[in-house]
């Protein structure tokens, strides 16, 4: 601890161009050197290496090269035989069960994995009992190693005790390599439930008869088929159903299958009766609660249904329903030719009945919407639009007959008034609109809208709807209970049936034309005696003159007194009865001015 100078002395340097070392000429920190340093031992040594120090040292072989352990011990495993006891307390016929199981050692990565032998129908979870991984041998943190592994000892992994009895030859060989003497091996235990279950069990004595093993042996797989119909024509909405009779010779078992064709709009279910044994013949027995609900016993059925029932041509009963067997197949012929003897298989013949078709009965309509729109809800699940006439609506497009109709109604206030029906060409439509009237007490507008007016008698079946050819001067249109008279139609209306004469019936054409006739005639008179310009002179000069001398002319009353006086409707009125019209009417005009009118 008192050494301060720990400086060393210059031992490596260049000569020439080389570097060299030399031997230190003082210790550290100044020390003296000593020139020999080697022991008594080291220079006994040195004395017995005289070849070596003459000759040099020997040259050594180069070592092994390194093979790490999962190289050298690659798909080496060690298998061990083992079986573990695992209580039982759940069953009164075993305490105990010997599991035996296979314990596997790889040596490459010191791992262990346990599989127990997969045993078919012994009700336990085989196969995998521990994966594969090192085990804890203890709680210090050390892993069970080959070495601890040795037969007829116990090995215990977590909670289970392990008995090794017995080894592969490849494990006894890689042991005794290792300087391991194993111990003698044991017997591997069975178990006691297993091999009390082995025992063949002493059959009971039975009385002669069919033995049931020897059936099943000896008609495994052997099935009669049979071909019949099930007639339920009797009942609602019954129908003549094939069917497939199937009878288990195994076990004297009856299955029926229903025979499906496509779109016969049945569910398709896969059995109509499913397999079963069926009774021929009951006991009578008095019962208080319904049968069909209750289980059949053996001792309460004298006789079961057999081969001998089943034949071409029989109808039989199951379980309430009547087959009429009419065909087989040729394993059930050659059965019964061998069996009973039978020779005659003529499949019969079987007439199916004809379908009544029942006729479709059309409901009333019941208001809502047109006849055609309803109708398609009878005809069809998921109604379509009633199809229109395209080339109709564009070549009748904005075409539109107008006519002048009166209420007829036994109420007095109805008579008097107007309304103006149009009649669609595109679709054959009717709206009937009411022209407002002040003071009329009635607020007039739209009175019917357009839709389509079917004639009183027609059917629902077979609409007859209005036609323009229904509308004449005169004639009365029944719209849903309502009466209308027609008394006036636009020059529309002549024109267009003038031009489409050949589409109408004359007496619709000449009722417009006798109507339109005085209208023509005045226009003709008046357009032909008196120049336009006089007579709009005169208008003007005869308003003027109103206005002065009376602020309000009611002019309702002039119309109903000048259409009161044409009782023909001609539209000519005499000079006589012009002239005492407006004196009752009071006209406050010249007589010079009423003598031009």
């Amino acid at each position: 601890p008192q050494r301060t100078s720990f400086h060393r002395s210059h031992t490596l340097g260049f000569r020439n161009g080389y570097a060299f070392s030399q031997l230190p000429r003082e210790g550290v920190g100044g020390e003296t050197v000593f020139p020999n340093l080697l022991s008594q031992d080291q220079l006994d040594d040195l004395c017995t290496k005289g070849p070596t120090l003459t000759y040099g040292p020997a040259k050594k072989s180069p070592p092994p090269p390194f093979m790490p352990s999962y190289v050298a011990f690659d798909k080496q495993v060690l298998k061990f035989d083992a079986y573990f006891q695992e209580e039982v307390r759940t069953s009164a016929e075993e305490h105990y069960r010997i599991r035996q199981v296979g314990i596997y050692y790889y040596l490459e990565d010191d791992s262990m994995c346990v599989i127990e032998p997969v045993v078919k129908n012994s009700g336990l979870i085989q196969g995998k009992l521990m994966r594969r991984h090192r085990v804890p041998k203890n709680d210090q943190g050390d892993y069970y190693h080959w070495k601890d592994l040795n037969l007829a000892t116990n090995i215990t992994m977590y909670g289970r005790t392990y008995r090794l009895v017995d080894c592969d030859s490849f494990t006894k060989v890689f042991m005794e390599s290792q300087g391991i003497v194993l111990n003698p091996p044991e017997q591997m235990v069975s178990d006691p439930y297993t091999e009390q279950r082995r025992t063949p069990v002493q059959k009971p004595i039975v009385p002669a008869g069919p033995d049931p093993l020897w059936q099943f042996l000896t008609y495994d797989t052997k099935v009669l088929r049979f071909y019949a119909i099930w007639d339920d024509t009797n009942h609602p909405f019954g129908d003549q159903h094939r069917c497939i009779i199937h009878y288990f010779l195994a076990d004297d078992t009856v299955e029926v299958r229903e025979v499906y064709s496509r779109n016969d709009g049945r569910d398709p279910f896969p059995v109509l009766m499913k397999r079963q044994r069926l009774p021929k013949t009951l006991a009578e027995k008095k019962m208080g609660f319904p049968s069909c609900v209750l289980e059949i016993t053996n001792e309460e059925v004298l006789e079961w249904y057999s081969p001998r029932d089943f034949a071409i041509g029989k109808t039989i009963t199951l379980l309430g329903r009547t087959f009429l067997i009419y065909d087989c197949d040729k394993f059930t012929q050659n059965f019964y030719r061998e069996k009973f003897g039978m020779t005659d298989f003529q499949p019969l013949e079987i007439t199916e009945k004809p379908l009544q078709k029942v006729p479709q009965v059309i409901p009333p309509h019941n208001g809502f919407g047109i006849p055609e729109d309803s109708l398609q809800n009878c005809l069809r699940l998921i109604p379509k639009r009633p199809q229109k006439d395209v080339i109709k609506m564009l070549e009748n497009n904005l075409k539109i007959l107008r006519y002048e109709a009166a209420l007829e109604s036994p109420v007095p206030e109805d008579r008097n008034r107007r309304f103006i029906l149009s009649y669609f060409l595109s679709d054959d439509t009717i709206s009937i609109y009411e022209p407002p009237v002040r003071n009329s007490g009635i607020p007039g507008g739209k009175y019917l809208r357009r839709t389509r007016v079917a004639k009183p008698g027609s059917t629902p079946e077979n609409p007859i709807y209005f036609q323009p050819s229904d509308f004449t001067i005169g004639s009365t249109i029944e719209v849903f209970g309502h009466r209308f008279v027609i008394t006036d139609a636009d020059e529309y209306v002549l024109n267009y049936l003038e031009r489409n004469a050949e589409s109408f019936p004359a007496t619709t054409l000449q009722s417009l034309r006798d109507h339109f006739r005085p209208r023509k005639a005045v226009k003709d008179t008046v357009n032909n005696g008196i120049p336009k310009q006089d007579l709009d002179d005169l208008i003007e000069e005869v308003q003027k003159e109103l206005k002065l001398r009376h602020s309000y002319l009611d002019t309702r009353k002039f119309h109903e007194a000048f259409h009161h006086c044409d009782k023909d409707s001609s539209g000519i009125v005499d000079k006589g009865k012009f002239l005492d019209l407006c004196d009752r009417l009071e006209v406050p005009t010249s007589t010079i001015l009423l003598k031009k009118v």
